[in-house]
């Protein structure tokens, strides 16, 4: 098994404000908390003697470094973010931060927001601004149609409410 990892292909560099605090929460939590706590139980291990057949201290260096890779990542993420804290100029239009209501050829509603790569796992409707759909979304007005290509086929969609929150 190789060591090699391909690198995280960074996305956008737009994030909403809540997204900006989970993150900058979650560095805070790894730095202040979990590296202390695991750096403190590999020296314990270390302490009781051969490294080499210590469990304990072979998982607490993996988990360790883990942690740094996480730590870097996030530091080098957050350091060029663009919070987007107001709606945009023109609110009739779909841009980022925007909750979107659309209905489909069956007359199903969708509710999505729009938010940075770095958010989108973080409540259900959240989809990356780098999605087929929110790229279709993007710049539309109520009312207006957009086809989307998706693993199951082509989708008509009809925008039918556009808002901003804050």
């Amino acid at each position: 098994m190789s060591r090699y990892r391909p690198r995280e292909v960074p996305g956008s560099r737009f994030i909403t404000p809540e997204g900006h605090g989970r993150l900058r929460a979650e560095l805070e939590q790894l730095w202040r908390a979990e590296r202390p706590r695991v750096t403190q139980a590999v020296a314990e291990a270390a302490a009781q003697g051969d490294r080499s057949e210590n469990a304990e201290y072979t998982y607490g260096k993996r988990r360790l470094r883990e942690i740094d890779r996480r730590i870097r990542f996030l530091r080098q993420r957050l350091e060029g973010m663009v919070v987007v804290d107001r709606p945009p100029s023109d609110p009739a239009r779909v841009y980022f931060g925007a909750w979107v209501t659309l209905e489909d050829d069956d007359g199903s509603t969708l509710r999505v927001r729009i938010v940075g790569p770095d958010e989108f796992d973080a409540a259900p409707g959240y989809i990356s601004m780098d999605a087929p759909l929110a790229r279709a979304l993007m710049g539309k007005r109520l009312d207006d149609d957009l086809r989307v290509e998706t693993p199951g086929g082509n989708r008509q969609y009809t925008i039918t409410g556009i808002d901003y929150p804050g």
